[in-house]
This record gives C-alpha cells, sequence and structure tokens, in this order.
C-alpha cells in the first residue's frame, strides 16, 4: 500500500506578496477558498490609490509598494 505525501505550502502573508494587483487578485483567491475574488473599483484617497475588492475589503500599497488592508 502506498501512501500519498502532500507538501502543505509555508502560509504566505498579505505584505508578502508582489505588489501587482493580479497578485493580490490571486492570492485573495487563494485565501477565499478558491473562490472568485475581482477588483470592483478604484479611487484615489489620501494620495493612495485604493482597490475595492469583491471580498468587502479595500487594499493599497504602503511606500515600500507592500499590499496593505486599509479602512
Amino acid at each position: 500500500m502506498s501512501q500519498a505525501f502532500v507538501k502543505e505550502e509555508d502560509p504566505q502573508w498579505l505584505h508578502d506578496i508582489p505588489g501587482t494587483l493580479g497578485a493580490l487578485i490571486n492570492y485573495l483567491i487563494r485565501e477565499n477558498n478558491n473562490v472568485r475574488v475581482y477588483q470592483k473599483r478604484s479611487f484615489i484617497q489620501n494620495d493612495l490609490e485604493i482597490f475595492e475588492m469583491s471580498n468587502g475589503l479595500k487594499y493599497a500599497k504602503d511606500e515600500k509598494g507592500k499590499w496593505m488592508i486599509v479602512d
């Protein structure tokens, strides 16, 4: 009898993913149990480009280009 081993991926944090919208969407889909997440709208607020996503949260990049959740 053979046993299959499934390697679990190391956890990835929001601030670790590349600063592209595509990378953000892929990350959110993985974190949302492969349920599709998409950009609803984007706008500028307080000199930040804010991306409102279909998961109900808003994201922006900090001064280092890392993703963060905004209010």
